[in-house]
């Protein structure tokens, strides 16, 4: 036996030391090459580093939280002399690194992807979260996997608890590891009949008092939630946001809406008012590049985007992400619409790549029905306008001098005040109602 000591690899895009979002696992496991050890976060995206060898997991370095420089000593092997892999410090770090983003969600920590450096003159890839490689799994007459079953950890434990037979899935990843959705899906059919699941008293819940439970949890902010708090707090501490906000009559858009889902064909995604929004916006911004543009505050350079890279802020099970629609300009309104929903998705599953996730030049958010009255959006760094929508409701206003029902919308928008006056953002804001409240003219080129 001999020992095998794994460095934290060069990252890439000028990585210097990422922060441990979770262990997969401890010392005294075994693992196999190209099992995930572990998951990190860098300032650019989540990380799953997967094992250069196969051995058992002598120490890891670090806990949750704690950051990493990149070639420092990360995790020590022991393996079989004459292995694939070299004993001493070195090996690990030598071969270039080519990461590659997170694609699907886990268990938690968050998932990540990436790639480290291989061992020896071998290069080691880091597969993304949704098909990190394992044992090949070969299948035998009656429907079970022969070997060990390629998955991860947190499924093995959620197998046993669900008293699934792992040999009786078959796994999408690579070399047919089983990854999260693979199990959901088995679960889920199982309980609708599909497999018999094994009867399994319900244990009783005591109440919490009963067990001693604190009244109070820590939890460390760790991961893209510790990035989400320090992005947002630089935004709103280094950036003197102009809040303005604005109703809209949107009845005749929601009429145009409704015409336009009713012939769509069934199955296919109803339209909502943000396509509508994001292509008026495009028309906007032709006469206000100011708002489509982005701070470099390291040169004192405003940098004017001709095209528009919408940003889509989307909530997900980690936390928000913005997802960017490309080139937005040149896009209709269906299209717009159908990237809109590709990208907002795949930030939600964990498939967005690095580059969907960065290079926005103006974002637009809204909270759908939970959107309230108003908001005042912080703005996504660096850029310079971020455009809010809140809840349609339908209230008695006064038109033509008479009380009428109409459905009205706020737009609730933030301006960095350093490069786009009061003026030009309120006047910004008045063409886009212009657009939304007669929707005709969105689609009448200039």
């Amino acid at each position: 036996m001999s020992q095998f000591v794994f460095k934290l690899p060069d990252l890439g895009e000028g990585t210097v030391a990422a922060e441990i979002v979770g262990w997969r696992v401890k010392p005294g496991d075994v693992v196999a090459e190209d099992d995930v050890i572990v998951e990190v976060m860098t300032d650019k995206a989540a990380v799953e580093v997967p094992s250069p060898v196969s051995g058992r997991v002598v120490s890891t370095t670090g806990e949750p939280g704690d950051s990493v420089p990149v070639g420092a000593a990360l995790i020590v092997f022991e393996t079989e002399v004459g292995g694939a892999a070299e004993s001493g410090s070195g090996a690990a770090a030598k071969a270039p690194a080519e990461p590659r983003p997170a694609e699907s969600k886990r268990e938690s920590p968050p998932p990540a992807a990436g790639t480290p450096a291989g061992a020896a003159s071998r290069k080691t890839n880091i597969t993304p979260a949704s098909s990190g490689n394992g044992f090949d799994a070969s299948h035998q007459a009656n429907g079970h996997r022969s070997g060990r079953v390629a998955t991860s950890p947190a499924i093995r434990r959620r197998a046993h608890e669900a008293g699934v037979d792992l040999r009786m899935i078959e796994g999408s990843g690579p070399n047919g590891r089983i990854v999260r959705r693979d199990f959901d899906t088995y679960v889920q059919k199982r309980s609708r009949g599909g497999t018999p699941a094994p009867e399994k008293p319900t244990p009783l819940r005591p109440r919490s008092a009963d067990l001693g439970t604190p009244e109070t949890e820590e939890i460390k902010v760790i991961g893209l939630r510790r990035l989400i708090a320090q992005r947002m707090s630089e935004a709103k501490r280094n950036i003197p946001h102009f809040a303005y906000v604005e109703e809209m009559d949107v009845t005749e858009l929601e009429t145009l809406r409704r015409h336009l889902n009713s012939k769509l064909a069934p199955g296919t995604p109803a339209l909502t008012y943000l396509p509508f929004l994001a292509l008026a916006l495009v028309r906007v911004l032709q006469d206000f590049p100011q708002a489509n543009a982005l701070y470099d505050g390291e040169r004192g350079v405003i940098i004017r985007h001709r095209a528009v890279h919408l940003g889509i802020a989307t909530q997900t099970p980690e936390g928000l992400k913005v997802p960017v629609v490309r080139d937005a300009q040149s896009r209709s309104l269906w299209d717009l619409a159908a990237e809109m929903r590709r990208v907002s998705e795949a930030a939600r599953t964990n498939k967005a790549t690095r580059d969907e996730l960065t290079g926005s030049t103006i974002t637009v958010t809204s909270l759908g029905k939970l959107g309230g009255i108003a908001s005042t959006p912080i703005i996504n760094a660096p850029e310079v306008a971020i455009i809010g929508v809140n809840r349609a409701v339908e209230r008695p206003v006064v038109l033509n001098g008479a009380i009428a029902i109409r459905r009205m919308m706020n737009l609730s928008s933030s301006f960095d005040h350093r490069f786009v006056d009061g003026y030009d953002a309120a006047a910004l804001v008045q063409a886009l109602k212009e657009h939304i409240e007669h929707p005709a003219t969105i689609f009448i080129d200039a």
